[in-house]
């Protein structure tokens, strides 16, 4: 008896849980598209800034110096990878659509992000930044 009621407490749990802190692939309408590119813009924002400042802390021996350049790398690669993110477990499951007129389109544009936050977690260079920031902008287009 116990051990059912343990397990229809734990059942109860999982589905209220998921409910109040889980979000689903539910398209529920209540996600504001403009403000996930806006947000990564500003994760575009930190790739550069983190960029530059590997470049500026680059060939400094002191620890300071190291320990910064190491926090600088984990936060391009922290941002690149929730670019990543918002692209596939958002935009392409819930807003790009198959069999829509401009869907290959829109599948190219949106994958041209993701490949190019890729390619900002192996480089260091401005122009992968910049890429990628024009890249989410053509997105800004879908998302008014």
């Amino acid at each position: 008896m116990k051990i059912i009621q343990f397990s229809i407490y734990f059942l109860t749990l999982g589905f209220i849980g998921s409910l109040l802190f889980g979000h689903c692939q539910v398209p529920c309408g209540i996600y504001d598209d403009a403000s996930r590119v806006q947000q990564m813009l500003e994760d575009v924002s930190t790739i550069t800034k983190a960029i530059d400042q590997i470049h500026e802390l680059n060939g400094k021996a002191d620890v300071q110096s190291k320990q910064q350049l190491i926090r600088w790398v984990n936060n391009k690669e922290i941002h690149a990878n929730k670019i990543i993110d918002a692209i596939s477990n958002y935009f392409l499951t819930q807003r790009v659509k198959p069999g829509a007129e401009d869907y290959l389109t829109r599948l190219s544009n949106h994958h041209k992000v993701i490949i190019l936050s890729m390619k900002a977690k192996q480089k260091v260079d401005a122009k992968t930044a910049k890429d990628l920031k024009q890249a989410v902008e053509v997105l800004s287009q879908y998302y008014p």
